[in-house]
């Protein structure tokens, strides 16, 4: 059996071995383990890294678009606050579960652990 592509599995928030079972049981609460096949979860850890992208994309994209904004028509505060706090709810929270699926789908496609420091004998 091939394992799913993680893109895939990522944008339906499925489990990265099968491809079946749900990945989330909240916005961005793993599950214990998979539904259809038994994944235990446990394992994976996206840390802030998905939250990290999510704010850079969303910012770059925000702050360029206020910029060209208020540089070609100038509008009151007010305006700013009514066009962008919408597309700031929307450019990070749409895309948050997706890019935390999909990197724990890559934690699992490419076998991702914690790092061990091996000690090494002194050379004499």
């Amino acid at each position: 059996m091939t394992q799913p592509s993680p893109i895939a599995t990522a944008l339906t928030c499925r489990c990265p071995n099968c491809g079946k079972g749900k990945l989330f049981q909240g916005f961005l609460s793993l599950r214990p383990r998979c539904e259809s096949c038994g994944l235990d979860y446990g394992a994976f850890d996206s840390g802030d890294g998905p939250a990290v992208f999510v704010i850079l994309g969303a910012g770059f994209v925000v702050v360029f678009a206020a910029l060209a904004v208020e540089v070609l028509y100038q509008p009151p505060f007010w305006l700013h606050a009514v066009l962008w706090l919408p597309l700031i709810l929307i450019t990070t929270l749409l895309p948050l579960r997706p890019i935390k699926a999909l990197m724990i789908a890559l934690q699992y496609r490419h076998k991702a652990a914690e790092g061990r420091l091996e000690l090494r004998e002194p050379n004499p």
